[in-house]
């Protein structure tokens, strides 16, 4: 009998869609802000991660999201009360899945005797583990995944090298880096997972293909227009 192919998925950006949280912030402040600021929050979130990775220190990505909200709203001269901070970080309890992660997970029940999922991802375990049980479409999917593998007790974020060996021991194929998968919409992760030796299905959603040129000669074993269409690939590989 085949192994079971191992595929670790990452969720913020890849499963769940941080772009409906514009709507939250348009209920604080407008529609067009509400979208830039949306923006924002996402850019400085993952680039706090990337510079206190540089500095080798850490915060949790519970506290940094908090700050990349404050500093995106300092960014447009805007204010924002402790109490729509408290909900607005609460809106990360409630995001919605992107368009063909439905026809994903049902993908993964109709080959769960030969695919191991996993979430990968950043945040804390409290802050994953609620972002989807609570996502109105990702938490009645919730038992599709094996487990949560996070990077908290690591103090370290993506594409740290550690982040991509904790997660090849934490699925039980320590010594096989090349049988673990990362399926990522974010390409920093994707050339992470390649820099360790895993393979990785980058989710192409902009359809630009894959034009990231940091290290041309890893590219992703993969270029899918979705997650769904990743998981099809993987299962003929």
């Amino acid at each position: 009998m085949a192994a079971k192919k191992v595929i670790a998925f990452d969720l913020y950006g890849t499963l769940l869609s941080t772009e409906s949280i514009a709507h939250e912030l348009a209920k604080v402040y407008d529609e067009e802000k509400g979208k830039s600021l949306a923006a924002l929050w996402r850019r400085y979130q993952l680039e706090y991660t990337w510079r206190i990775n540089s500095m080798g220190e850490y915060k949790s990505f519970s506290e940094i999201t908090r700050g990349a909200l404050s500093h995106a709203v300092a960014e447009h001269g805007l204010t924002l009360s402790e109490k729509d901070a408290d909900a607005l970080m609460k809106s990360y309890d409630a995001l919605h899945v992107f368009p063909e992660i439905p026809s994903a997970l049902k993908l993964l029940e109709q080959h769960a005797d030969s695919i191991d999922a996993y979430v990968f991802s950043n945040g804390t375990d409290d802050m994953v583990g609620n972002s989807i049980k609570t996502s109105p479409d990702l938490g009645p999917h919730a038992g599709r995944f094996k487990s949560l593998v996070t990077v908290h007790g690591l103090r370290c974020f993506k594409p740290d090298r550690r982040t991509y060996d904790h997660l090849v021991e934490q699925v039980g194929k320590q010594g096989h880096a090349n049988d673990v998968w990362v399926v990522s919409a974010n390409p920093f992760d994707i050339a992470g997972a390649r820099a360790a030796g895993l393979r990785a299905a980058f989710i192409d959603r902009a359809g630009k293909g894959w034009v990231d040129r940091l290290e041309e000669k890893r590219p992703p074993s993969v270029v899918a227009s979705g997650v769904d269409e990743a998981i099809k690939s993987i299962i003929k590989d």
